[in-house]
C-alpha cells in the first residue's frame, strides 16, 4: 500500500477526518480535511481492489441515535468516495432501505456466510434484565430477538467490533443509577470478542472513520486500558485544554459561559477525561465545550454520567486529580489547597 501505519497516524493527527458511508458523509475539517483525503483515499482502493468491500453491520440497542446523527452530518462530499468504494454498510436501521424479514437476512446471512470477514458496530448500551426484553429487533418464529442475543451471534464471528458511544462503550446514560434495565456495555456481553471502545456522548465522527479506516488498512489500532483507541483517546483534555493556563495560575470562572478562567470550580472533568477534542472540536472545528464555556461532562470516560456518585459538576476531590502534570503555581483552586 501507499500509505504507511505511520504516516497514517501522522495525517490523523494532523487534521480531522471526513469519511462517507454508503452515501452518507461525515464532518470535515476545512484545514484538515483534505490533507487527509488523498493518500488514504488511495490506500483504501488499493486495499479495496485486493479483498473487495468489507461488509459493516451498524445495529442499535438503548440508544438515542446521537452517535450515527454524529457520524452522518456531512459537509465534504468528496470523500464519500473513499468508503462507499472500500466498505459495504450492509445494515444500518435509520438508513437503510430495507425492513422487516429483509432487513434481517441481511444479518443471518452475515452470521451464516461471512464469519470473520465483516465488521460489527453497536451503538447503545444492551439491557440484560429480564432476558434484554427492553431493546428488541425483528422476531423468530414468533419470539422477539434481543439486542443481547444480536450482540452475541453476530459479535462472535466479526472480525472486529466497534462500540460506537459511550453507552456501548460503557453503559453510559441507560445505566446510570438505578439501572432498571440492567443496562451492559458491548465488550461484557462479549467478553471473549475483539472489541474497539470508541466512547463519547455523541462520539466524535472522525473518531468512528478513523478507526475503522484503521482497521481496513493495518488491523485493530493500539488501545488503552478501556479498550480506547490511543490515537484519539490518549491524552487527558486537561492536558490539551486552552484554558489550562488558567488552571495553574489559580484563576476560575464565576460562571458558565464565562469567557475567561478555568471551569474547574464548575465541575469540569477535564482532569480525568480523555480525548483530542480540544484541537479537533466539533462541527467543521467551530467549537467545543469548553470553548463556549461549559465545563467538561467526561462523556469518554467509564464513570460517565454518574462519576462514582459525584455526578456531571461537582467539583473534583483530590484523589481524582493527583495524576495532574502541573506546570504551574497553584494558588486558589478550591479542593486543592
Amino acid at each position: 500500500m501507499g500509505l504507511t501505519r505511520r504516516e497514517f497516524l501522522e495525517l490523523m493527527g494532523r487534521g480531522t477526518v471526513t469519511v462517507g458511508v454508503a452515501g452518507v458523509t461525515a464532518c470535515a475539517s476545512k484545514t484538515g480535511g483534505s490533507e487527509w483525503v488523498a493518500p488514504v483515499k488511495k490506500s483504501l482502493e488499493e486495499k479495496a481492489v485486493k479483498a473487495g468491500n468489507l461488509p459493516v453491520l451498524w445495529i442499535q440497542g438503548q440508544s438515542c441515535a446521537g452517535c450515527s446523527i454524529s457520524t452522518i452530518n456531512t459537509v465534504y462530499p468528496e470523500i464519500a468516495e473513499v468508503l462507499t468504494e472500500t466498505i459495504s454498510l450492509e445494515f444500518h436501521p435509520n438508513i437503510m432501505a430495507s425492513a422487516g424479514d429483509l432487513a434481517l437476512k441481511i444479518l443471518t446471512d452475515a452470521e451464516t456466510n461471512k464469519k470473520g470477514k465483516y465488521v460489527l458496530v453497536v451503538e447503545g448500551s444492551i439491557p440484560t434484565k429480564e432476558n434484554g426484553i427492553y431493546s428488541t429487533m425483528g422476531e423468530s418464529n414468533g419470539k422477539h430477538i434481543t439486542a443481547k442475543e444480536w450482540v452475541e451471534r453476530l459479535g462472535a464471528n466479526a472480525q472486529a467490533v466497534l462500540s460506537v458511544g459511550t453507552c456501548a462503550a460503557f453503559g453510559g446514560i441507560p445505566s446510570g443509577t438505578p439501572n432498571p434495565t440492567g443496562a451492559m456495555p458491548v465488550y461484557k456481553i462479549i467478553p471473549k470478542a475483539t472489541v474497539i471502545n470508541i466512547p463519547g456522548c455523541p462520539c466524535h465522527p472522525d473518531w468512528v472513520v478513523g478507526t475503522i479506516a484503521h482497521v481496513l488498512l493495518f488491523g485493530v489500532p493500539e488501545l488503552d486500558e478501556e479498550k480506547r483507541p490511543k490515537l484519539f483517546f490518549g491524552k487527558l483534555v486537561h492536558d490539551q485544554c486552552e484554558r489550562r493556563g488558567y488552571f495553574d495560575e489559580g484563576k476560575m470562572a464565576k460562571d458558565y459561559g464565562d469567557d475567561e478562567g478555568c471551569l474547574f470550580e464548575l465541575g469540569c472533568k477535564g482532569p480525568i477525561s480523555h480525548c483530542d477534542v480540544p484541537i479537533r472540536s466539533w462541527n467543521n472545528k467551530v467549537n467545543w465545550c469548553i470553548q463556549c464555556g461549559s465545563p467538561c461532562i467526561g462523556c469518554t470516560e467509564p464513570t460517565f454520567p454518574d462519576h462514582e456518585g459525584e455526578g456531571l459538576y461537582s467539583v473534583l476531590p483530590v484523589s481524582k486529580v493527583k495524576d495532574i502534570r502541573w506546570t504551574g503555581k497553584i494558588k486558589k483552586v478550591k479542593n486543592l489547597v
